[in-house]
């Protein structure tokens, strides 16, 4: 597994500590179908993030809905977010390339719960493609906006130490997956 976390503090003031990230990253043995099938399995999900209280998908006026509610370290408050979200599967050159997209949405039948902050803010592409080998090379672009105050180390500790754990937990979990 190799990862390498890029945040990119350009599109925001430094007043605001708010940060994009460039995620570049491979994950050994795992072919990209199997990738974008972990990812996309919410129930699944639910098994091998330690970080997932709560997360499903709901159909408002026709629309699929994603909520998933994030465990943050004590004392700061879970946080929240309702989003949709596409996969499709890409020809490019004769490469296969998994892209899903998501993006946060407002959706009235989903409002707010009392001691949890609404990310209201929050976007994600991610790019999932063979190696060459067994495995898969993996780009993501990641932000949001968690709201209330976020300590810096928490921030550092994102960017450093939680997505390269998101892609090892990943990776276990490909070698768990079956359907």
């Amino acid at each position: 597994l190799s990862c390498v976390t890029f945040p990119l503090p350009i599109l925001f003031s430094q007043q605001s500590g708010l940060y994009e990230y460039k995620i570049f990253g491979g994950l050994a043995d795992c072919p990209p179908k199997l990738c974008a099938d972990v990812y996309l399995d919410l129930d699944f999900r639910k098994q091998w993030d330690q970080y997932v209280k709560e997360l499903y998908e709901k159909t408002y006026d026709g629309e699929k809905v994603i909520y998933w509610e994030v465990k943050y370290p004590f004392p700061l408050s879970n946080r929240d977010y309702v989003y949709i979200r596409e996969c499709r599967e890409m020809d490019v050159d004769g490469r296969k390339i998994w892209v899903v997209l998501a993006q946060s949405v407002s959706v009235p039948q989903c409002p707010e719960r009392p001691g949890i902050i609404r990310v209201k803010s929050y976007k994600q592409s991610l790019a999932i493609e063979s190696d060459g080998k067994t495995g898969s090379k993996v780009y993501m672009y990641y932000f949001d906006n968690p709201g209330g105050m976020i300590p810096s180390w928490l921030v550092n500790w994102a960017a450093k130490s939680g997505v390269p754990t998101f892609l090892k937990d990943m990776q276990k979990a490909c070698g768990k997956y079956s359907k």
